[in-house]
């Protein structure tokens, strides 16, 4: 039991009284029964103020925490008790977070839910655990309050930032795009997916005359076609020691994880195929190119553990093995660090190999500072 200001001033009241008693007859007296009056007054605040039993506590979060954003960490209070009581608590989420505030104040009325929130930011990913939370609040009469510690200890995974993808898919429901900076483009021309019918003009080709469209209208009638949508989309993600570097505090690795991530949730999303390759000086994990949002599922367990090696990437043994593989012409995000001059020189030489039958595209993380 921990004494409030309102106590302390209570004890300290019973001091000029006892100092009296030295000048004035029957101040000791006066001392003594105010000293048992006040120790009356703290047993029955005690009493009063119950045990922990009288409260009902519980930490609220997803299960998945992203990295590198403030996650919401919900703590809900339900009191038993008879009368309103003030709290404090105090949470322990995992020391390798960024912690906005964990101590948390406020009134819990009898029996209805009271929720605080609060902010952690991991910076890395992983299993974490957090700890217990501790209790603390005041008795009916204000002189103590009392303390205990609850077992709320339970595990937590941080994985790559989802809120990125939560948000383009609340916009994408919302038909929002726009404001996310995404413009949908159609590409009309060469393409063999059928998109519509339209009347001819003098500089459609012959070859686009829809004849059977043609006789029933009794005007010429061109058939118009889009690219493709199925479109296949690798992304190559650099695991070597370069990407170890933190930017932030947030290593380049993570940041490109969030970043593949997102761009395979769009492309999945409008129809196009995805995989995934991790490579440093081999190749560590392949993620064939499918369809569907259950790859992005697919994609995100597996990258979800990635981890920096110290070794330099080897462009040449990366993209060879990534030939083999995939023969089909596709689009290959390289995200890689080219902070070295010899690294920057070896995959220029290889993508200009890989560009012979893919469309390869590079991107690097620069530091701002």
């Amino acid at each position: 039991m921990i004494p409030t200001f309102r106590g302390i001033v209570a004890m300290l009241l019973i001091a000029p009284v006892i100092a009296a008693g030295a000048f004035i007859p029957g101040a000791g007296w006066l001392a003594l029964a105010m000293s048992v009056v006040i120790v009356l007054l703290f047993v029955l605040d005690a009493v009063a103020a119950g045990d922990v039993n009288s409260f009902q506590v519980e930490r609220i979060h997803d299960d998945r925490l992203s990295l590198a954003a403030n996650n919401p960490i919900r703590l809900r209070v339900v009191s038993l008790r008879r009368r309103r009581t003030k709290l404090t608590l105090r949470d322990e989420p995992p020391e390798e977070f960024i912690i906005e505030r964990r101590i948390l104040e406020g009134t819990v009325l009898p029996r209805q839910p009271w929720e605080a929130v609060y902010h952690v930011r991991p910076i890395r990913r992983g299993d974490y655990t957090f700890g217990d939370i501790t209790l603390r609040w005041v008795g009916p009469l204000g002189l103590l309050q009392r303390q205990a510690t609850l077992d709320r200890s339970g595990p937590v995974k941080v994985y790559p930032n989802l809120l990125d993808v939560r948000r383009y898919d609340l916009m994408l429901r919302r038909n929002r795009l726009e404001e996310l900076g995404l413009r949908s483009a159609r590409i009309f021309g060469e393409g063999r997916e059928f998109e519509r019918l339209r009347d001819y003009t003098p500089d459609d080709e012959y070859r686009r005359i829809n004849w059977k469209a043609t006789a029933r209208r009794h005007t010429p009638i061109t058939t118009e076609y889009q690219t493709e949508r199925s479109q296949i989309v690798m992304c190559l993600i650099d695991t070597g020691r370069m990407m170890q570097s933190p930017i932030k505090r947030i290593a380049k690795l993570d940041y490109v994880v969030n970043a593949v991530l997102l761009l395979s949730y769009v492309a999945a999303g409008m129809g196009d195929k995805v995989g995934a390759m991790t490579f440093a000086d081999d190749v560590y994990q392949y993620i064939a190119p499918r369809q569907g949002k259950g790859q992005f599922y697919r994609m995100l367990e597996v990258l979800y553990a990635v981890d920096a090696q110290p070794v330099e990437p080897d462009y040449r043994r990366s993209l060879t093995y990534l030939a083999l593989k995939q023969r089909r012409r596709a689009l290959v995000v390289i995200f890689t660090d080219l902070s070295g001059g010899m690294t920057m020189d070896a995959l220029v030489s290889h993508t200009a190999r890989l560009a012979r039958t893919s469309l390869p595209f590079v991107v690097t993380i620069s530091d701002p500072e």
